[in-house]
């Protein structure tokens, strides 16, 4: 199977895992934010909210990272099974009440990659994916990662000054 390129500007990112800060909470914690898949055509699938999967846009914005994954990794059967795994994750996430800590955007991918037996396992998880994508994800462009980065920098930049500032009097 011949892999697709990622085409940021046309937010097209086949067969990949993508990710976008959440205001706030990534700029406390930058490696916590939200998270898509995307079809073999580059169509982002994300778990945006209770009983709600987008398609093609995302809850926080567009993607600031991304993950492409190899399809021929994927041990399903069937004619399409990459989009199958997409297509069946997100009926199922439909149909679910989203929880921040429990069952999220991170689970959705999960179940994506579970059904398709992406690197024939199983046993993807939330955690796992936090991970991979700080480790493996490539940023879209400088803006992606400034969008990513400079709130928590700015933050701790802050923190710092004030700190100093008080324990020098």
């Amino acid at each position: 199977m011949k892999r697709m390129e990622p085409d940021p500007e046309r937010q097209r990112f086949p067969h990949s895992v993508v990710w976008t800060p959440i205001p706030v909470l990534s700029w406390i914690f930058p490696f916590i934010g939200h998270m898509g898949i995307c079809t073999l055509s580059g169509i982002i699938r994300d778990f945006a909210g209770p009983y709600y999967v987008s398609e093609d846009n995302m809850a926080f914005g567009s993607p600031t990272k991304y993950w492409q994954l190899d399809p021929a990794k994927v041990y399903a059967m069937g004619s399409n099974p990459w989009d199958t795994g997409v297509l069946e994750a997100s009926e199922e996430y439909k149909h679910r009440m989203h929880n921040l800590c429990c069952d999220n955007c991170h689970s959705h991918v999960a179940m994506a990659l579970n059904l398709m037996r992406y690197e024939n396992k199983t046993s993807w998880n939330m955690v796992k994916l936090c991970f991979l994508m700080l480790v493996h994800g490539r940023y879209v462009s400088f803006a992606g990662f400034l969008r990513t980065w400079l709130p928590s920098l700015l933050i701790l930049t802050v923190t710092l000054i004030i700190v100093l500032a008080f324990s020098l009097r």
